[in-house]
């Protein structure tokens, strides 16, 4: 235990301080950082943000002056809603108008012309310098001006109660048979199925997905060139003396999982600090999200299905990685591996639509794709405990055959050298350790 201990503690020092890692590392980071500001970037080049960006002006008079009262009277009742109206006069003089647009410092303003019909809705315009509307801008006028339609149209006809639950948005749920019959669903701890629309389930699997397709890929090949790097430089001819091959793999496996850990530290405290500033928290608002609905129970079986699936490829990465003597070969020969990671992420990801589909309840049973589909299906679809509990015996099971496998195989390749040794070399050399 002290020697595995040693080369833990090694791999991940010797990770961590590599040049690569600090600067895909800083890169991935920053690009995140980017992604982030991505729609407050386009506020600010979109003249969203200037001063006075969000002051519009309206220009209505006579009959349309009570439609650009009940547009000022609708975005005032907006939550966190940053854009204010500003009375024009002179209604159909542009030249005027533009000039008490400049004279204020407006963003733009927003006119009204008769529609085709007598007593139609009238067309609405917004005009401004460079003939765009921003986004918050957009996000305001579009149900505004729905609102005042609907009034205008129904308010004859309908009362004011009714034309309020005509506006209010119809809401659709989901349950299961089970729960309509007053059976129990014995989902895994997840919610029901008003709690399968909350996007915040949507955001979590999509993001458990994503971090354990990269996870899965970055690490297991920074664990095949490890070992091809000492084995080609024969380096494992001195280490080997010292340290078991088989102490040798799993402190190598566990030490890239330790710096896997703390790439993903960083992300996270790079995406959290991104969302905490100002500007992003007013852009994120209009989303809708609360990420006080994180779904734990979620959060909870994605780490233990990321950590099983992590040790399940990276035992076998090692593996592959021992049998190649050039770290030029190494990308050809983890190939299947890629392949089998990028399915499991692909069937997760294209099924999210449906999650309780034929395909993600068989591929949650397969070791190689359940890290991703039983996330989604545990997430977003109904699934039953014993099915979980089925499917994580099932991949400890994978991962303890495999770990076996790739024991022998690392035992038996890490000290091969020349050609890539054949099936029937490897088998037959593998006959010869007992573990």
């Amino acid at each position: 235990m002290n020697r595995l201990g040693t080369v833990v503690g090694f791999t991940f020092k010797n990770k961590v301080r590599t040049k690569s890692f600090v600067i895909t590392t800083l890169l991935l980071a920053l690009l995140m950082t980017i992604g982030i500001h991505v729609p407050f970037l386009i506020q600010l080049f979109t003249g969203g943000n200037d001063e006075g960006g969000d002051r519009i002006g309206l220009a209505a008079s006579g009959e349309y002056t009570e439609i650009a009262q009940q547009i000022e009277s609708y975005a005032s009742g907006l939550p966190d809603s940053d854009v204010t109206f500003v009375r024009l006069d002179g209604t159909g003089d542009a030249a005027a108008l533009k000039r008490q647009a400049d004279d204020q410092d407006l963003a733009g303003y927003l006119e009204f012309e008769a529609g085709g019909e007598a007593g139609a809705f009238p067309a609405a315009r917004y005009v401004s310098e460079n003939g765009s509307i921003p986004a918050n801008v957009q996000a305001v006028l579009q149900p505004a001006l729905e609102s005042a339609k609907t009034t205008f149209i129904a308010q004859d006809a309908l009362s004011e109660a009714q034309i309020a639950q005509l506006m209010t948005p119809a809401r659709l749920q989901a349950s299961s048979y089970n729960e309509q019959t007053g059976a129990s669903s014995g989902t895994g701890g997840a919610s029901g199925g008003e709690d399968k629309l909350n996007p915040m389930n949507f955001i979590t699997v999509y993001v458990l997905m994503t971090l354990f397709f990269f996870s899965a890929m970055l690490t297991g090949n920074m664990i095949a060139s490890e070992v091809t790097s000492e084995k080609s430089s024969r380096v494992m001819e001195i280490l080997i003396t010292s340290v078991s091959p088989l102490t040798q793999m799993f402190g190598k496996v566990i030490g890239v999982f330790l710096v896997g850990l703390l790439q993903i530290a960083v992300f996270g405290a790079t995406i959290a600090i991104n969302l905490m500033l100002p500007y992003n928290r007013n852009v994120l608002s209009g989303f809708d999200l609360d990420f006080s609905q994180l779904p734990v129970d979620v959060l909870i079986y994605g780490l233990i299905f990321y950590i099983l699936g992590y040790f399940l490829y990276a035992l076998l990465y090692a593996a592959v990685g021992s049998i190649v003597s050039r770290t030029e070969d190494l990308g050809q020969a983890v190939t299947p591996l890629t392949m089998l990671s990028l399915a499991a992420f692909y069937i997760g990801i294209f099924s999210l639509s449906n999650p309780n589909s034929l395909l993600m309840k068989i591929a949650s049973f397969v070791p190689f794709t359940s890290p991703t589909t039983m996330i989604a299906r545990i997430g977003l679809g109904e699934i039953h405990l014993w099915e979980i509990a089925v499917s994580v015996v099932l991949l400890g099971a994978a991962i303890f055959f495999f770990g076996w496998l790739s024991a022998k195989i690392y035992r038996t390749g890490v000290l091969m050298y020349g050609k890539r040794p054949s099936f029937k070399e490897l088998r037959k050399a593998m006959k010869a350790y007992k573990i």
